[in-house]
């Protein structure tokens, strides 16, 4: 058992960084606030006004003409979304999402969960259209160091009551799947804290075509039905 338990207090130094303020940031800019100031920061980037519509505004992101949307929940800005301007082929679409899927495994200040990276030979054309397959790719930005130290405390608490309720020889008897449910607590705090700074990607479809939207994620910012 304390073996196991071990890991997750490893995977808890792999997940935390120091950091001002713990949400989502896109281009040092926290996800958060108003949409006005949140425009104006973007455009203090290099963005500018939409050709099409003044409330989206387009420039160049990580090598990629893109336009950029920010969207509210209650006047609180909680998603910036990213969209190619260039729609591309099949095999240039599953090349452009592997080398992302690669830069953000190689970006320190990222956490993710094994490779997501389209297989060479996938027909996506076709599962898409015949399976509605959806190829998408998850990674979490880094925890602050306070948001870390308050998963670190919940999860030593379940691991204390772990521990309790699975002695060594009674751990040492069960099978993977049971040890599976017994620790799902533990991955429930971890995939919890992690899923509120997201930032993942999508391949979506155009006459033929194919363009990525991604998304720079505060889940705090989300609707959590507080409005029904």
């Amino acid at each position: 058992m304390k073996k196991i338990l071990s890991i997750f207090v490893l995977l808890l130094t792999c997940i935390s960084v120091y950091a001002q303020d713990d949400v989502t940031t896109f281009l040092g800019i926290p996800v958060d606030g108003f949409k006005p100031d949140m425009i104006r920061q973007l455009k203090a980037k290099g963005f500018v006004n939409s050709d099409f519509d003044t409330d989206v505004l387009q420039g160049e992101f990580n090598g990629q003409d893109v336009n950029v949307y920010v969207v509210t929940n209650n006047n609180k800005v909680y998603r910036i979304m990213l969209c190619d301007r260039n729609c591309l082929s099949e095999a240039d679409i599953k090349n452009r999402f592997n080398v992302l899927c690669k830069q953000f495994e190689k970006n320190k200040r990222y956490t993710s969960f094994g490779s997501q990276a389209i297989a060479l030979d996938e027909d996506i054309s076709y599962e898409m259209l015949v399976h509605n397959k959806v190829y998408e790719a998850y990674f979490y930005q880094k925890l602050s160091d306070e948001a870390t130290q308050k998963l670190e405390a919940e999860v030593y608490a379940t691991i204390a009551s772990l521990e309790a309720e699975y002695p060594q020889d009674k751990f040492e008897k069960m099978t993977s799947e049971e040890i599976s449910s017994a620790m799902s607590p533990i991955y429930s705090l971890v995939i919890e804290a992690l899923s509120k700074k997201s930032v993942w990607m999508r391949i979506c479809e155009f006459e033929g075509e194919y363009y990525i939207a991604m998304y720079y994620d505060n889940a705090y910012n989300m609707s959590n039905g507080e409005d029904l």
